[in-house]
């Protein structure tokens, strides 16, 4: 009997460090090297009107306080970089703003040419002026960056067509998506990938493809 109690404290235990680690810490991600589609949905077979209606045109506000149409004015025809943060995190959002930033420095002549959007998953906090307080407390104030907010429902509707359904701020995904919007080419990168390879994959997206 000792010993079975033994094991069943010894289980409960693990079951509340996971919970415990799960509510403090961001969705995990994928092992390294995965590269998987990052919206197979949004990869329409008919062109820029699927895009357009699966992305939707929600309208969002950026940290200047301009709104924005989410597919029109931040991803039509351009190489863009998706990530997911909140302001009032204290871990995993700024280092990896603070990775993406050396990404384009990495980038370096190339870096007008790939737009990183970064989408809050804390909309009731994270007002146009929250977020901009917080590109200037990063160093990330500038135009080929977006960090975009709106009202519950829209950012509810936006994160859920870039695959990010989020009970809580604390839970969104810290996956990277790079896509190539006109030519429908999308993957999921880890954000501890070296800051070099992130770079190279948005390179390699801004090149023509081969018979187009």
């Amino acid at each position: 009997m000792k010993a079975l109690a033994l094991i069943f404290l010894t289980m409960c235990f693990c079951l509340i460090s996971f919970l415990a680690f799960s509510h403090e810490g961001h969705e995990q991600a994928a092992p390294a090297g995965a590269t998987a589609p990052a919206v197979a949905a949004a990869q329409p077979a008919t062109g820029t009107r699927d895009a357009k209606t699966w992305f939707t045109d929600t309208p969002l506000q950026d940290q200047n306080g301009n709104t924005l149409r989410f597919y029109s004015d931040a991803l039509q025809n351009r190489v863009v970089l998706l990530n997911v943060i909140f302001t009032s995190c204290t871990d995993a959002c700024p280092l990896i703003t603070q990775k993406l930033k050396e990404v384009r420095e990495a980038l370096g002549d190339k870096a007008d040419g790939v737009t990183f959007i970064s989408l809050t998953s804390d909309p009731l906090r994270d007002t146009p002026a929250v977020l901009k307080a917080y590109t200037l407390k990063q160093g990330v104030d500038e135009p080929h960056w977006l960090f975009l907010t709106g009202d519950k429902a829209q950012m509810d509707l936006v994160l859920g067509r870039i695959g990010q359904i989020i009970p809580s701020p604390e839970q969104h995904s810290t996956q990277l998506i790079v896509g190539d919007v006109a030519n429908k080419r999308w993957s999921k990168i880890r954000p501890d990938a070296p800051a070099a390879a992130i770079a190279q994959r948005l390179q390699l997206l801004t090149m023509p493809v081969a018979g187009r």
